[in-house]
């Protein structure tokens, strides 16, 4: 179920950073599992969900640190959760969620062809 004010909250947050991080050579707004979000040559590394949790793909470890550290929960889909793909609440505020998006771009740039 969508929270629309949710959403609405989140693209608060999220859209001054996705209108910054477009700026950037090979970074435009695409899909993925529904929902449009920043990606570094077609490969998506960060988005808004449905509830209005920021969605950012990262290393292994890093996802694992951030789980242990409470700042973010795993990403599920499909009842499994998806090993570098984390799911970080609205409340940890604009400046984590920018610094974990560059740091989701800088990843993914890396590993993407």
């Amino acid at each position: 179920m969508v929270d629309r004010d949710a959403m609405a909250r989140a693209h608060e947050i999220f859209d001054p950073i996705a209108e910054r991080q477009c700026a950037l050579p090979d970074i435009d707004l695409g899909r993925m599992f529904g929902a449009e979000g920043l990606r570094v040559r077609a490969k998506v590394y960060a988005f808004v969900v449905h509830n209005g949790s920021l969605v950012v793909k990262l290393s292994e470890e890093r996802a694992r640190d951030l789980i242990a550290s409470g700042t973010a929960g795993p990403m599920i889909m499909r009842g499994r959760p998806l090993r570098e793909w984390v799911e970080v609440p609205m409340d940890a505020g604009a400046a984590v969620w920018a610094e974990l998006i560059d740091e989701a771009r800088v990843f993914v740039d890396a590993i993407t062809p």
